[in-house]
């Protein structure tokens, strides 16, 4: 499986995971990754890197994204689009695997799939106005 249907895979869960309790957080993955045995070792390995490492990072991911989306609060983006750009923040800061460019790249390949017309542009602004990792 390719990176970026790893990524996609990360992506869901993250998106599901605004919308459960967070003792059931694990069972979710487990129970992903139980209707989705195509996903080989590797890759379960990579989405609960991202997964765990997103969510361990969450409130610095979250002030990032509140100080560079201008007129946008947290609680009024798309969940869609807020569960994309926090997986992108954290691979951009936290990430040393992924390459900036790469990360927005593949969140803007996102957008373009699971959320509305204007996704991409918007995404790709915050992304760029973040400072990745050093």
């Amino acid at each position: 499986m390719s990176r970026s249907d790893a990524r996609k895979s990360a992506f869901y869960l993250l998106y599901q995971y605004d919308f459960i309790a967070p003792e059931e957080k694990e069972a979710n993955m487990e129970l992903y990754f139980a209707e989705h045995p195509q996903l080989q070792e590797a890759d379960r390995a990579f989405v609960k890197e991202r997964l765990e490492g997103t969510l361990s990072h969450l409130e610095e991911i979250d002030a990032a994204l509140s100080a560079h989306a201008k007129g946008w609060s947290l609680g009024r983006m798309n969940k869609v689009d807020l569960a994309i750009l926090r997986l992108a923040v954290y691979e951009m800061q936290y990430a040393s695997d992924v390459p900036v460019g790469v990360a927005i790249n593949e969140a803007v390949e996102l957008a373009k799939e699971f959320s509305s017309e204007k996704a991409p542009s918007f995404i790709n602004g915050v992304l760029g106005a973040i400072t990745p990792r050093s």
